[in-house]
């Protein structure tokens, strides 16, 4: 690693360029799972394995379809329609795109609503936490609001990468940023823009991510506008 040496301004079509890998890199196996249901479909003399072809085609569509609908959020603008986010929306998403995982999702978020900002970052720290989760054990994924956001994971085999740190600092890496470090830089950096941080650090049985943000006094007016 350099010095320690802020990246205040990462060139936006590098940032674009490096989270689309990402999400390439997210959707490869889904759809090439399609794509070998799909050739075993079309060969006549695999029609032994037909069944089990149409079973992989339709679970490799759903995590596609999944994994999409996440990302849309976590990366992207997830809606044109401004405002707050359902966290039962955000449960949804989160079940669905890492149904796969070897951990166990548990969901402990008592917010009502984050906005879609808080959302992005909730959702881009519970990637964090199912990559930490290297072997099984449990994501626990906790918010009372948008000011503080946990997300950690226990049991099994954790491991915290010292890159995945130096990334939500957004500290310069030795070798660049590539595809799979830009997601915790995007991660420190939503929480930035929410005038906040997040760290990560490692516990006696797992790993810890913590987001403080000022975000929570406007959260709460933006629900009582809603509700009014």
């Amino acid at each position: 690693m350099t010095d320690k040496i802020t990246l205040q301004d990462m060139p936006a079509e590098e940032l674009a360029a490096l989270l689309c890998a990402r999400l390439c890199h997210d959707l490869v196996a889904p759809v090439s799972a399609i794509n070998t249901a799909l050739e075993v479909m079309d060969d006549e003399s695999a029609s032994d394995m037909r069944e089990e072809a149409l079973k992989l085609l339709h679970l490799s569509a759903a995590q596609a379809s999944a994994k999409l609908e996440f990302s849309r959020l976590a990366f992207g603008a997830g809606t044109s329609a401004p405002g707050l986010v359902e966290t039962s929306e955000l449960k949804r998403l989160v079940m669905g795109a890492f149904s796969g995982a070897r951990s166990e999702i548990i969901w402990r978020v008592t917010a009502s609503h984050l906005s879609k900002t808080a959302a992005r970052l909730l959702l881009n720290m519970v990637i964090l936490g199912v990559e930490a989760a290297l072997r099984g054990g449990e994501v626990h994924i906790e918010a009372a609001s948008a000011a503080r956001m946990r997300v950690s994971v226990h049991g099994g085999m954790s491991k915290l990468l010292p890159t995945v740190t130096i990334a939500l600092e957004g500290l310069a890496m030795e070798n660049g940023y590539d595809g799979r470090s830009i997601q915790p830089f995007y991660t420190g950096l939503i929480a930035r823009s929410l005038g906040g941080r997040t760290e990560a650090r490692t516990m006696e049985d797992g790993v810890e991510f913590t987001s403080l943000t000022a975000e929570a006094e406007v959260e709460t007016i933006g629900v009582r506008a809603q509700a009014g």
